[in-house]
C-alpha cells in the first residue's frame, strides 16, 4: 500500500494523507473472468434480439433516430449555407471564448488567483459538486471547456435563422441530449470522484460496476435497464401503498379502493382520486409520511381512488371513452351507492385530469354535471399547444412508427414510456445512475419515488393512438367539438364546475405555462396555484416536511407571467391551501364510513401487475 498527498488548494493549505490501494491483479482477473462468464448469456440474448431482420429494424428505428432528427439537422445545415457570415460570427465568438479560458486557466495553473469562473453550471446542476471541480486547476479547466462548448452548441442552434421553430426546438433538445452524454463526469479519466474511488479501492469499484452493468442487462433481458433504486427494499402493502382500505369494486379496467377513516366524523361529500394510467396510483400513497391519500383521510375525507389495470394485449381495443365509462363514471356510480350521496369531489392527476375534463363535458351534455361538486386538476394539460419537450417525440412520422409497433403488440410497452420520460431529465434519471452504478460501483439509494417511477405500465393501442393524435398532435381538446366521447361533442369552455388547478414551476411533462392556458379555457370559477419543484416532487410535498413553497393569486389575468408577477409566495405545502379550498364543497360532517369487505384489501391486485 502506498500513500499520496492530497492536493493543496487555496482554501486548504494543510495536507492530508489519503490511503490508496495497489490493485490485487489476481483478484481483479478472477472478478473479470467471472463477470465475463455472466455477460456471455446476456450478450447472446442481445444479439438474438437484434440480429433478425425485424429486431434489427426495430433497433434502428428506435435507437438511431428516436427524435426523427434527420430533417431538423438537414434544415440546420441549409441555414448555415444560406447565411455563412452568421455561422462565422458564432465560430469567432467560440475562438475568443477559448482564448479567454486558456488565459484564465493558465493563471490558475500557475497559482495566480482564484477568480470567478468564466463558465458555471446552471442552478440545480449536481454533476460538478466534487471539490476538485472548483479547486483543481485541471478539473476546473475540463469543466469550463465542457460548459463553454455546450453553450456554443446551444447558441449555434437557437441563433440560426430560417429554421422552422419546431425543427429548431427538436434539434436543440437533441443537442442537449448529446451534450449530456459527453459530459466529463460520465468518464473515468475525467471524473475526479471516480478517479479517487478507483485509486482507493484498487479498481474494485470498476469491477463492481461491471457486475452491476451485467445485472441490469439481465434484468432487461438483453436490454440495458438501469437500476435507479434498491428494488428489494420496497414491498407494496408493507412499506409503500400501506394506507388501510379495501377494494370495493372492480371491472376490466380498474379497481376502486375505499380507505378506512381515521376520524369519527367525515365530510359528507366523498373524494375520488383519478390517477394517470401511464403510472400506478400509489404515487399518492408512498410511505405514510408522504402519502397524500393518508393525509386526506386524516383531514376527514372519505377517500376513494381508482387503481387502473396494467393492460395486456387482450385490452388492445380499449378506447379513451372506455376509460371514462368503466373508470370515472362507474366509480361515481359505485361511490354514490356506497355513500348515499349524489355529489363527489374529484381530483384528476396528469392524464387522469385530462380524462376528467372530457368526462365533465360529457356529464354537462347529459345534464348530470352536478355529480361533481368540485374538481381539482393536478399538473394537467388541457391545451397542448405548448406541451413542452415531450411533444418533440410526437410528430406525424414518430406517431406512425409508434402506432405500427403498438398495433403489432396490442399495447405500447411501459418500458418505452419510461425511456421517453427519462430522456426529459437525462442527467438526473440516466447519467447520474451510470456514474453511481457503473463507474463508482455503488448500489443505488433506496428511494420510494424512484421505485414507483420504475414500476411502469402498458398503454392499450387504440386508446393511446387516440390520445397522441387528438391531444398532442392536433390539440383538439381546445376546439369545440374537436373530440367526441360516445358521440357527444366535447367543449371544455362549457365546464362550470368550481375548479382548483395545481401546477409546478419546474414541470417537464406539463409545463405550467401550458397548464395555465388550459385552465383559462374552462368556464366557471377557477383557482390557480403554483408549487415549487417538478411534476412529482412538487405535488408530493407533505406539510410536515416543510419543504419547497407555493404561490397563489386570486386573480386570473390573461397571461401566466402576469399571474406570477402579482402572486404571493407561501412557505410549505400547497396541500393545506387546497384543504381550505375543498372545505367549501365538502358539506357537513357525518359519521365516518367504514369500507365494506369488498373484493380484497388495499392496495389490491391490479397495482401488483407487472409489464
Amino acid at each position: 500500500m502506498k500513500k499520496a498527498m492530497a492536493k493543496k488548494t487555496p482554501k486548504d493549505a494543510q495536507t492530508t494523507d489519503a490511503p490508496y490501494k495497489m490493485p490485487d491483479m489476481l483478484a481483479l482477473n478472477r472478478a473479470l473472468i467471472d463477470a465475463y462468464a455472466k455477460a456471455l448469456p446476456v450478450m447472446e440474448k442481445f444479439i438474438e434480439n437484434h440480429t433478425n431482420s425485424k429486431g434489427l429494424q426495430d433497433f434502428l428505428n428506435r435507437d438511431f433516430d428516436p427524435l426523427n432528427i434527420r430533417e431538423s439537422y438537414l434544415a440546420f445545415l441549409d441555414s448555415i449555407v444560406a447565411d455563412p457570415p452568421r455561422f462565422f460570427e458564432l465560430q469567432a465568438k467560440f475562438v475568443t471564448d477559448w482564448a479567454h479560458l486558456w488565459q484564465d486557466s493558465a493563471r490558475k495553473f500557475m497559482g495566480q488567483g482564484e477568480g470567478k469562473p468564466l463558465f458555471e453550471p446552471e442552478a440545480g446542476d449536481r454533476r460538478f459538486r466534487a471539490p476538485e471541480w472548483q479547486h483543481s486547476a485541471l478539473f476546473d479547466f475540463i469543466k469550463q471547456s465542457y460548459l463553454m462548448t455546450c453553450r456554443w452548441m446551444d447558441d449555434a442552434v437557437h441563433n440560426t435563422e430560417g429554421m422552422d421553430p419546431v425543427q429548431k426546438e427538436k434539434l436543440a433538445f437533441a443537442t442537449k441530449l448529446f451534450a449530456n452524454a459527453i459530459s466529463p463526469t460520465n468518464f473515468v479519466l475525467t471524473n475526479p470522484e471516480v478517479l479517487n474511488e478507483t485509486m482507493k479501492s484498487g479498481g474494485a469499484n470498476l469491477v463492481r460496476g461491471l457486475e452491476n452493468l451485467i445485472e441490469d442487462m439481465e434484468r432487461g433481458e438483453g436490454e440495458l435497464k438501469i437500476s435507479t433504486t434498491d428494488y428489494d427494499t420496497f414491498k407494496l402493502g408493507e412499506n409503500i401503498a400501506v394506507t388501510p382500505g379495501r377494494v370495493v369494486f372492480q371491472n376490466e379496467l380498474m379497481q376502486l379502493l375505499q380507505y378506512a377513516p381515521t376520524t369519527k366524523k367525515v365530510f359528507e361529500t366523498p373524494l375520488l382520486i383519478i390517477p394517470p394510467w401511464i403510472n400506478k396510483y400509489y404515487i399518492l400513497d408512498l410511505k405514510t409520511e408522504n402519502s397524500f391519500i393518508a393525509w386526506a383521510v386524516e383531514q376527514g375525507h372519505t377517500v376513494f381512488t381508482i387503481s387502473w389495470v396494467n393492460p395486456s394485449r387482450k385490452l388492445a381495443q380499449k378506447r379513451f371513452e372506455d376509460y371514462m365509462d368503466e373508470g370515472i363514471l362507474e366509480a361515481l356510480t359505485q361511490i354514490e351507492k356506497i355513500c348515499g350521496t349524489d355529489q363527489t369531489n374529484i381530483i384528476g392527476y396528469c392524464l387522469g385530469g385530462t380524462l376528467l375534463s372530457t368526462t365533465l363535458c360529457y356529464l354537462q351534455a347529459k345534464k348530470k354535471a352536478g355529480r361533481a361538486a368540485s374538481v381539482t386538476f393536478l399538473t394537467t394539460l388541457l391545451d397542448f399547444e405548448k406541451a413542452g419537450d415531450l411533444k418533440l417525440f410526437l410528430d406525424e412520422e414518430q406517431i406512425e412508427l409508434l402506432e405500427k409497433k403498438m398495433f403489432e403488440k396490442g399495447i405500447l410497452e411501459g418500458r418505452e414510456m419510461k425511456q421517453t420520460f427519462s430522456l426529459l431529465r437525462a442527467n438526473d434519471l440516466i447519467w447520474s445512475f451510470v456514474v453511481n452504478n457503473y463507474l463508482l460501483g455503488k448500489e443505488p439509494f433506496p428511494f420510494d419515488l424512484l421505485y414507483w417511477n420504475d414500476d411502469c405500465t402498458n398503454m392499450p393501442a387504440a386508446m393511446h393512438s387516440f390520445y397522441l393524435r387528438k391531444f398532442y398532435l392536433h390539440n383538439e381538446l381546445v376546439k369545440p367539438g374537436g373530440i367526441t366521447m360516445n358521440g357527444v361533442a366535447i367543449d371544455i369552455s362549457k365546464i362550470k364546475t368550481p375548479a382548483y388547478f395545481l401546477s409546478t414551476r419546474e414541470d417537464h411533462i406539463a409545463p405550467w405555462i401550458a397548464t395555465y392556458a388550459g385552465m383559462k379555457r374552462l368556464g366557471g370559477k377557477k383557482t390557480f396555484t403554483l408549487a415549487a419543484s417538478g411534476h412529482i416532487a412538487g405535488v408530493i410535498n407533505p406539510p410536515a416536511k416543510k419543504k419547497y413553497c407555493y404561490w397563489t393569486n386570486e386573480a386570473i389575468p390573461e397571461t401566466p407571467e402576469s399571474w406570477f408577477k402579482d402572486a404571493a409566495q407561501h412557505e410549505g405545502s400547497w396541500w393545506t391551501h387546497w384543504q381550505d379550498w375543498i372545505k367549501g364543497f365538502a358539506g357537513k360532517k357525518v359519521e365516518a364510513r367504514t369500507p365494506a369487505k369488498g373484493v380484497e384489501a388495499a392496495p389490491g391486485s391490479y397495482v401488483r401487475m407487472k409489464v
